[in-house]
């Protein structure tokens, strides 16, 4: 199978590719704004381009992440309209921003938005992949979480901190932080996308949310470190911003989607996920 990627130089994408290359298929890298000759002869389409959206927002930053995923969207769903030979399938990132700051309740895929930045832009950045429904093309949205991975993203940035036994809890350390394991991700995606059964919208979290306090004890005995120093809210917000709302929000978010039609983690749980990923047996 033929699968064109958009985004496919990052952290997601790239562990995409190699799962794909694994399984026999042949990935093609997309630019952020594909001609209709890359995607031709596109058995399926997975996007993932965006501007990152862990750095200090500016107003410039925050358009610059909702056009990334609104207009770029919206680019990728003319061209699919222009070709002849359409993709049986478009598996799009979303966000677990979509449900905005919900404290403990549990958060299954059909839940409803929440309020602000993130949340607006996740349910617009929805409505634009699913344009690609009424061309007969399969869509399928993928809330993603925190995605733990050794080659970059949150814990690459963790982990200096905790090495150096100076790591602890971000804020009081009682939000919800709903994380999934890199190969558990794409082997979600390559599910979603052979399996004509799979719903609209699924949860990419794992199925044991921790809070955050819960995280850094598990990434500190893992290390063998104290987790001690917590970084006071105050501090997040010199360091980061309007941004630093995004590390504190709480989101308890559950993969029922996936889980209920019988997808099988690899890494359910964090302990294992983070020993795995940090070579800690």
């Amino acid at each position: 199978m033929r699968v064109a990627i958009t985004g496919a130089s990052g952290l997601v994408g790239a562990a995409l590719s190699g799962l794909l290359r694994e399984e026999g298929h042949e990935p093609v890298a997309l630019s952020r704004r594909p001609e209709p000759a890359a995607l031709a002869n596109a058995d399926a389409v997975v996007h993932l381009a965006g501007e990152p959206v862990a750095q200090r927002w500016s107003e410039e930053v925050k358009r610059k992440i909702r056009e990334s995923r609104i207009e770029g969207t919206r680019h990728l769903v003319q061209v699919l309209q222009s070709l002849d030979r359409k993709p049986r399938v478009l598996v799009s990132a979303s966000a677990i921003g979509y449900y905005g700051h919900r404290g403990g309740e549990i958060l299954s895929e059909t839940a409803k938005p929440g309020e602000g930045f993130l949340p607006e832009t996740s349910v617009a950045w929805e409505r634009e992949a699913r344009r690609a429904e009424e061309l007969g093309i399969r869509v399928v949205c993928v809330r993603i979480g925190i995605v733990l991975s050794k080659e970059g993203g949150a814990l690459a940035k963790m982990l200096p901190p905790f090495k150096m036994g100076v790591g602890g809890r971000l804020g009081d350390g009682r939000q919800w932080m709903s994380w999934i394991h890199v190969r558990d991700l794409v082997r979600l995606m390559v599910w979603a996308i052979e399996r004509e059964d799979v719903p609209g919208t699924l949860n990419g979290t794992a199925p044991e949310s921790v809070t955050n306090a819960q995280f850094t004890r598990v990434l500190g005995a893992v290390l063998r470190r104290p987790a001690l120093f917590p970084v006071p809210e105050f501090a997040l917000k010199l360091l980061f911003g309007e941004m630093a709302r995004v590390l504190l929000e709480s989101q308890r978010v559950k993969p029922e989607a996936a889980e209920s039609k019988g997808f099988q983690f690899e890494f359910p749980a964090l302990e294992p996920a983070l020993r795995d990923l940090l070579n800690r047996p």
